[in-house]
């Protein structure tokens, strides 16, 4: 073993100890859908006394704080996003109405001298003319009070907690103390109004929250007019409930907001619906990894199985990466840690078909030798797929949010990982074991021996594909007319995200017919409900904005007709965020284009970067017309496979022009077209090995990931087939006729 064969294997070791050790001592950090609870995405307001800047955003961040606490939520998270965002999540809760009711109210909480009632008694012995304007507010019975203005604020406040008064009839109150200057203004108040005779409404004392007027109790006969209430001290009462007065003296303690917030985004998962997808989705990773490893150890023999050895510990590192880095893993992301294993055995097969070739043509007199040129000629097209996926990752943490951006971290973790183990850990095994006498002495037992059958019949048939360049264009083009026409006769089926709107999931005993419920809920006023089958017996149904009662009125109406439904996921999205999703959708897309444009032009021959591009575009719009003829909504989790599925066909469009930039090379004064053909025929038994290899943890992912994950894996499936078709019938065409133009 040589000196960088060493430091590789020292390298190795030295990460995978350390994974191993975080892996066992760090867990990872599992997303709202995957252990169930509640997210909710508050958007600060200005108002005409103050801005939602930063500054005011931050204070605002630290109230919804000290108010969460109170309400006992184990392990919540708060962050801040952007200039007026805040991201509350809040595991295990399944109110949502409830939790965005407290974090939403401003809690301004105000003690106001009572000048009378509006249609008379007011007080004309206090000097008017000085104070500011008065206000009406109704009190408990509906009678109009005439208040004075604020004499005391929440900031008074020193502490405020839920009470029960068993003895003394009040029932449930909330006793409120005050310190510092409030406590002084109380007793001025109180002994103020203690002048008034009984029954007189300036008597009285207005608590106001949030411009409702709350309680406004008599100041007691045994208070001296003048003297007041010197402990500071008072009750709120009313008719609470244990959990109405905990919520409001939890408002009190946590203060006023300085800047008003609305709920933009909310969402919620029942913990059931979480703990089927990660059944799911495990079954449908371990299924889908041992059908691809069993794969890629019937056609590369030992090195196949040295390659499932690096696959094992390319699962521990990913897992460690996460839990490193603090990195949130959701349902998306499970399926985004699952797909990187199809791009770690695409740079394995892509070193072991390189090797094959060196071998095969006596270039190499060794299968080690074979693998040290597989490795160091596979290098630039496994750095150039991987760069452009990377691309596509940064894109989905820059521009999206929620569950897709962490579906780009998982990615991103998951392409540099993968390199990783191709290129450090495989090579160290498989240099290993071609190192051994036995294996020297059987080169047949590698793998690398054999050409593969893909190859041999390809030498039988020597096709050559871009002879017929417009031909294979033509088809390119009925097909995307095709896809088209279903975008243009169905429409775009745009998700919640992207719209605003509402969207609740329902878990079924039986399955139910959707257009009965169709019916069921246009008749009780919700015409324009989308409902749809989700999974084997359960219902989505998509709506515009509800309120608790109207939510409320739509999950009895599913229920009536289920005969019993477990409501498992409920989404929320404002218009103002869904125009905003639908947008940064659109930039992410148009972005993603044009990075790899960019990349593959300065990488490759223009001419090549546009052919790709072409290729990208190409599978977008058949992709968006499956889903259109198929009625599947267009939502963040399909923009995350779209991403994908824009990262795998430049993958095979890279390898490919990779080739042809190698092979023009040696034959600079060749035609394209011809270099193009020989190129083709010596990717094709990678393409083929790792598109299979692909397709059987998608279709895994498909059958057995559950009602969350089909769509996505049915977007990819798609996108697999179809990107590994336009790289050679797409991509290389347009490349030729652009050269023949240029040429020209």
């Amino acid at each position: 073993m040589n000196r960088s064969s060493r430091l590789r294997a020292l390298l190795a070791l030295a990460v995978l100890a350390v994974s191993l050790y975080v892996t066992v001592t760090v867990p990872v950090r599992l997303g709202l859908d995957l252990r169930g609870g509640t997210q909710i995405v508050l958007e600060t307001r200005s108002t005409p006394t103050a801005d939602a800047d930063g500054e005011a955003t931050e204070r605002t961040l630290e109230v919804l704080r000290g108010r969460i606490d109170a309400l006992g939520v184990a392990e919540p998270t708060l962050v801040r996003s952007g200039e007026r965002r805040i991201i509350v999540e809040l595991p295990g809760v399944q109110d949502p109405e409830k939790a965005a009711a407290v974090l939403g109210r401003t809690a301004q909480l105000t003690v106001h001298p009572v000048l009378g009632t509006a249609a008379g008694g007011e007080d004309t012995s206090r000097p008017l003319p000085k104070r500011p304007a008065s206000r009406v507010l109704p009190d408990e019975s509906g009678t109009p009070l005439r208040l004075g203005p604020a004499a005391l604020t929440g900031g008074h406040v020193e502490e405020a907690a839920a009470r029960f008064d068993q003895e003394g009839g009040a029932g449930w109150h909330v006793t409120v103390g005050f310190e510092g200057a409030g406590r002084e203004a109380w007793a001025r108040l109180t002994g103020e109004a203690a002048c008034r005779p009984a029954g007189d409404p300036a008597r009285r004392l207005a608590i106001v929250l949030d411009d409702k007027l709350i309680s406004s109790p008599q100041v007691d006969p045994s208070v001296a007019c003048g003297s007041g209430i010197r402990d500071g001290a008072t009750r709120i009462t009313g008719s609470f409930g244990p959990e109405e007065a905990r919520e409001l003296s939890l408002l009190i303690n946590g203060g006023a907001l300085p800047v008003p917030v609305e709920t933009v985004e909310q969402r919620t998962v029942g913990a059931s619906l979480g703990a089927r997808a990660i059944t799911a989705s495990a079954w449908a990773a371990a299924l889908g990894t041992a059908l691809t490893a069993l794969f890629v150890v019937a056609v590369y023999r030992l090195l196949g199985a040295l390659a499932v050895v690096a696959l094992l510990c390319y699962g521990v590192l990913s897992y460690a990466a996460l839990a490193a880095l603090g990195a949130t893993l959701t349902l998306p992301g499970l399926a985004g840690f699952v797909l990187a294993i199809g791009m770690a055995v695409d740079a394995n097969v892509l070193v072991f078909e390189r090797a094959r070739e060196e071998y095969a043509a006596r270039r190499a007199p060794s299968v080690r030798s074979a693998l040290t040129a597989g490795f160091r000629n596979a290098f630039s097209a496994i750095a150039d797929s991987n760069i452009t996926t990377l691309i596509a990752a940064g894109l989905l943490f820059f521009l999206a949010s929620g569950p897709v951006r962490g579906f780009g971290v998982t990615l991103g973790i998951g392409v540099l990982v993968s390199m990783f183990s191709a290129l450090v850990i495989t090579r160290v095994l498989a240099e290993f074991a071609a190192g051994r006498p036995g294996v020297r002495r059987r080169p047949r037992l590698t793998g690398i021996a054999a050409t593969g059958v893909v190859r041999d019949r390809l030498a039988r048939r020597d096709p050559r594909p871009m002879r017929h360049a417009r031909r294979w264009l033509a088809a390119s083009a009925a097909v995307l007319a095709l896809a088209a026409s279903g975008i243009a006769v169905r429409g775009v089926d745009l998700g919640v995200e992207f719209t605003g709107g509402r969207l609740v999931e329902y878990a079924t005993a039986d399955r139910v017919d959707p257009e009965r419920v169709r019916t069921a809920l246009a008749d009780a006023g919700f015409p324009r409900a989308v409902v749809q089958i989700s999974g084997d017996s359960g219902l989505t149904v998509r709506t515009g904005a509800l309120s608790a009662a109207e939510e409320a009125e739509v999950t009895g109406t599913v229920r009536a007709l289920a005969g019993g439904a477990e409501k498992v996921r409920d989404e929320l999205i404002g218009p103002s965020l869904g125009e905003e999703l639908r947008r940064s959708a659109l930039i992410a897309l148009g972005l993603a284009l044009a990075a790899q444009l960019v990349y593959l032009g300065a990488r490759f021959r223009w001419t090549f970067g546009a052919a790709a591009v072409a290729a990208l575009a190409h599978d977008v719009v058949i992709l968006v017309g499956v889903f259109a003829w198929l009625g599947k909504p267009l939502d963040g989790v399909f923009l995350a496979a779209l991403l994908t599925v824009i990262g795998y066909s430049v993958n095979d469009s890279v390898v490919l022009f990779d080739r042809v930039r190698e092979l023009a090379r040696k034959a600079p004064r060749a035609a394209l077209a011809g270099v193009a053909d020989r190129a083709i025929v010596q990717t094709l038994p990678r393409t083929v090995n790792t598109g299979i290899g692909a397709a059987f943890i998608l279709t895994a992912l498909a059958v057995l990931g559950g009602s969350s994950l089909t769509d996505f894996a049915l977007a990819l499936l798609v996108g697999l087939a179809v990107g590994t078709y336009s790289s050679v019938f797409t991509a290389a065409p347009v490349a030729v006729e652009l050269d023949r133009r240029q040429g020209r």
